[in-house]
């Protein structure tokens, strides 16, 4: 037979039986017979590579991690659903919908509200090109390489009635099921790590791991809900009850619980019957969806900046349960306010083992009354942490409890500051707080330092190996790291290449990790934007800072107490010393045109695209990338027969022999200047 005949063949073969097993959940053929046949392409691709395409089923798993992801934009704005957790509501809705179409017939598909993280999806041609999550809802992070690795997501689409759709953008919630997720969980706490709180914490987790090895060990899975864009040549739907049936036939994996309501009350009674069979699933949801089902009727309807008319999402009654307070613990914060914690005799709700509930503060305690011993209800609602709502027994009941007067880590003297009910630590050296703002650094919202979790930020700090931010970057090394409990050597070097990797963050995640007072990811975002650097944040009045509308004298006045504190300054030098994205004191923006006015004459970089692989001397990445930004051309993670140039560094990786095998142009430091300052001496 033909090689590219029997290619084709078996690529189809191989497609009809992951939508048989991964979709339909109707395996057609044994594991064995299915492994024979991936055999048999791969020996075939490897004959003959430049008969490789990117749809193949030998391409879902990437070879060599990324090494960040790239922000691209939405077709369409991916915007948020207004929610209700009343039936009252949800007929307010109806009647906000039919007064906007008057004489219209209106029918509603109800789905189920999946527990888990919203992605979009771009087809070309039947072909998955690019996969991102939702970010702002504008623009979202590529995460192309970890969705391939869902083997529920179709590399190619089925064809209906012998097409598909030139372009398509979809929508769809990627989510862990409860056997994987508790697998997980138990990998997790053998190998000493913190576990995910739920199934929607690990799978958002997984899709921002940069190794798509590793993803595909999560065993991850996603159902395709919404249209998010199609060419409008494309007439394939006219009512999302369709949508959902042909891109079934397409190859999509559509959650099979979807309804047609011809009123409201129908609608209530399709919420409620899964409300309580809802525990019959094998993963989590936490309410339904309900849409407009002509697509006609959602066009007219229209959208708010924030939220569709025409779809709403019904909300579950938060779920309750009743079990014993054992103790009351004081957490200690990073901003140093103690926090009272339930801990709990454990017992099962909403899908999770719960064990500790908060009881917020200790003017709470005394409203409710709540004593050691107690027999209490406890609520949780979505992602909500779970907390004591009141106590249903008052017999046999020990003593009142009492706030504590000291630190219950370092006996620092408590204080309470004017007009707040919190209890805070006085002692900004205590390692309570010192743990608590660490973790918050290197959290996946600010600095994103993969592998540095609770369980080790507490034995650096325990050690003294960590007494600030900075010594992340100057103070951790191989030898200190494999000695930790339960690292080991390869552990180690992937904590530290974690680390290294978080030096290119955006600047706004920088300021947002150092965990100012009244400052987070939004209020971040617009000094980065403004100021660019610290060198000119430093400079800032309080009075120029009220000025930021997003900001307030508040905020104004907690960014001007950090940028005058002797400590924090320290901290940022030590920062720049360790050459972390972020505190560098011109911004890329400077930088730019510093040289622009320089007397050179830039070049244009329009419609090229670069990769980037080891380290630059006299730029950051942050910075490089941004050069090529701003003169037109774009960034990619990974090298392809579309990249243009790749810039090697100091110690290249793989990137750089990826280059050599396909040929791609690779460029040094030096050549690199002059591709953008040709008129440079």
């Amino acid at each position: 037979m033909n090689k590219i005949l029997e290619l084709e063949k078996l690529r189809n073969l191989i497609r009809f039986h992951d939508y048989k097993y991964y979709v339909e959940n109707k395996p057609q053929i044994s594991d064995y017979n299915y492994d024979i046949l991936m055999r048999r392409l791969i020996e075939l691709e490897k004959e003959d590579p430049a008969l490789i395409t990117t749809d193949s089923p030998t391409q879902r798993v990437a070879g060599q991690p990324i090494e960040k992801f790239v922000s691209i934009k939405h077709k369409t704005p991916m915007l948020s659903m207004e929610n209700t957790y009343s039936p009252s509501e949800l007929k307010e809705f109806d009647k906000r919908v039919r007064k906007n179409l008057v004489d219209n017939k209106i029918e509603y598909v109800v789905e189920l509200k999946i527990d888990g993280v919203s992605v979009s999806l771009l087809y070309e041609n039947g072909v998955f090109k690019q996969g991102s999550t939702r970010g702002d809802g504008f623009y979202g992070d590529d995460i192309t390489l970890n969705l391939k690795t869902i083997k529920a997501i179709p590399l190619h689409l089925r064809s209906v009635n012998g097409n598909f759709p030139r372009v398509i953008e979809l929508r769809g919630e990627v989510y862990l099921d409860r056997k994987n997720f508790s697998r997980l969980n138990k990998e997790k706490e053998k190998n000493g790590e913190e576990v995910f709180a739920n199934p929607r914490n690990a799978a958002a987790g997984s899709l921002k791991l940069l190794d798509p090895q590793v993803v595909s060990k999560r065993k991850l899975n996603i159902w395709v809900h919404s249209l998010g864009y199609i060419e409008k040549s494309d007439k394939l739907f006219q009512t999302h009850y369709i949508f959902l049936k042909k891109i079934a036939e397409m190859g999509l994996r559509v959650n099979p619980h979807f309804k047609l309501c011809l009123s409201i009350e129908g609608v209530l009674n399709y919420c409620r019957y899964w409300e309580d069979k809802k525990k019959d699933l094998d993963y989590d949801i936490d309410g339904m969806v309900i849409k407009v089902d002509s697509f006609l009727q959602q066009e007219k309807l229209g959208a708010t900046s924030r939220s569709p008319r025409w779809t709403i999402a019904y909300k579950f009654s938060p779920e309750k349960a009743v079990t014993e307070i054992k103790r009351i613990e004081n957490q200690v914060g990073r901003t140093g306010v103690l926090t009272p914690v339930a801990i709990l005799e454990p017992i099962s709700l909403a899908g999770s083992t719960i064990k500790r509930a908060t009881l917020h503060n200790y003017d709470e305690i005394k409203r409710k009354d709540v004593r050691i011993g107690d027999k209490v209800i406890i609520e949780k609602a979505g992602e909500i942490i779970p907390e004591v709502v009141r106590v249903v027994n008052k017999n046999n009941r020990k003593n009142r409890f009492f706030p504590p007067q000291i630190c219950p880590v370092c006996k620092s003297k408590l204080i309470r500051l004017e007009n707040e009910v919190a209890l805070r630590c006085s002692n900004a050296a205590c390692q309570a707080q010192l743990k608590m703002r660490l973790r918050h650094f290197a959290s996946r919202r600010a600095m994103n330092i993969e592998r540095l979790g609770a369980a080790i930020i507490n034995q650096l700090v325990n050690k003294g190996l960590l007494k600030d931010y900075a010594d992340i970057y100057l103070r951790l090394n191989l030898k200190n790291l494999k000695d930790l409990e339960r690292m080991g050597e390869k552990s180690a070097k992937n904590l530290l290449q974690g680390i290294e990797n978080s030096k290119n963050r955006e600047f706004s995640k920088l300021i947002y990790a150092l965990g100012i007072r009244h400052i987070g990811e939004h209020s971040a975002e617009i000094l980065a934007e403004r100021y660019g650097s610290f060198k000119k944040l430093k400079k800032a009045t309080i009075k120029e800072l009220t000025a930021i509308f997003e900001i307030g004298e508040i905020g104004a006045q907690s960014i001007y107490n950090f940028f005058h504190n002797k400590y924090n300054l320290e901290i940022l030098e030590k920062l720049e010393r360790a050459e972390v994205m972020g505190s560098c004191q011109l911004s890329p923006n400077d930088k730019l045109t510093e040289q622009a006015v320089s007397g050179y004459q830039l070049k244009t970089l329009q419609g090229k695209m670069f990769v980037f692989t080891g380290s630059l001397k006299k730029y950051t990445r942050f910075e490089a990338e941004n050069l090529i930004k701003k003169l037109g051309g774009s960034i990619s993670s990974s090298i392809s027969k579309n990249t243009d140039y790749v810039i090697a560094g100091k110690d290249p990786g793989s990137k750089y022999n990826k280059a050599v095998e396909l040929d791609v142009k690779v460029l040094n430091e030096r050549e690199f200047n002059q591709l953008i300052f040709p008129n440079r001496r």
